[in-house]
């Protein structure tokens, strides 16, 4: 017999007394709603002994840093910006296939030592049970530190995840999925700091043309934009493709192509060559 799918309220109620159990948390917030419901519902459930802390990396959306700062105080929660230097890093730089690795590796590191200076008993991150099938290197430094992921220990999937970000009324319930900036580039492909701003100011382009699910790939001079299959007539449409067109080539773009195969998550995870 198939047992019954557990309700979104048993879930919860799951969670929270998980977050309960660990007494004390660094919370790893990205700013995307999986991590953001993480730190809403330790903030709940725990004050001040839950601390939000977001990576202030070269690869986060520019926009991305205001947003994470706005939740944050929206929830009355402790909350802090370190800095990260991944792209320091020479395996991080080289973007090899296992690339979000050395990222986590930093970030998780610098989190370690916080979480030990403010006697925090765990570090716990927006990891969901979706997230399981996407190709994720980072679980490997996540394991190396610990880190524990309360929406997937508690069942959670990403759908679980929105519906109970909607009913706590939080925000960011319907804000389209993150990815750090450096995911636009074809393993193999040097990133640099010029690049990355490069990628954001075409990718602000797309978004202020009315896009607020979007990518830019980047392909050397040429941008290849993704947005879902939905959007794409739209996109198409003239005076709206002017602008876009404009817009990511004054970010530094020669080309600029739409995907007629919409935005897909972790696109260039697929590609030739890139995993």
């Amino acid at each position: 017999m198939i047992a019954a799918p557990e309700s979104l309220a048993t879930k919860e109620a799951r969670l929270r007394e998980l977050i309960r159990s660990l007494e004390c948390v660094v919370v790893a917030f990205s700013g995307g709603v999986d991590s953001a419901l993480v730190l809403a519902v330790a903030t709940a459930e725990l004050g001040a002994r839950a601390i939000g802390i977001t990576g202030n990396s070269p690869s986060l959306a520019g926009d991305e840093h205001g947003g994470a700062l706005a939740f944050a105080r929206s929830q009355g929660a402790a909350h802090e910006f370190i800095e990260t230097s991944e792209l320091a890093d020479p395996n991080y730089a080289a973007n090899p296939a296992d690339r979000c690795y050395y990222c986590k590796k930093e970030l998780y590191g610098t989190l370690a030592v916080i979480a030990r200076e403010r006697g925090a008993s765990a570090i716990v991150d927006g990891f969901n049970l979706d997230d399981a099938a996407d190709y994720r290197p980072g679980r490997k430094a996540a394991a190396e530190f610990d880190v524990r992921s309360p929406l997937a220990e508690c069942g959670f999937t990403k759908a679980d995840v929105r519906a109970l970000a909607r009913k706590l009324d939080l925000e960011v319930w319907d804000k389209p999925a993150l990815a750090c900036l450096s995911s636009r580039f074809p393993y193999g492909t040097p990133i640099t700091l010029e690049l990355l701003r490069q990628v954001d100011l075409a990718e602000g382009a797309v978004r202020a043309a009315g896009f607020a699910s979007c990518r830019v790939r980047h392909h050397g001079d040429v941008a290849r934009i993704e947005v879902p299959g939905e959007d794409l007539a739209r996109l198409a449409e003239a005076g709206v493709r002017e602008r876009i067109v404009a817009g990511v080539r004054a970010a530094g773009y020669r080309y600029v192509s739409l995907d007629l195969g919409g935005y897909v998550s972790g696109n260039l995870n697929g590609a030739p060559g890139g995993r």
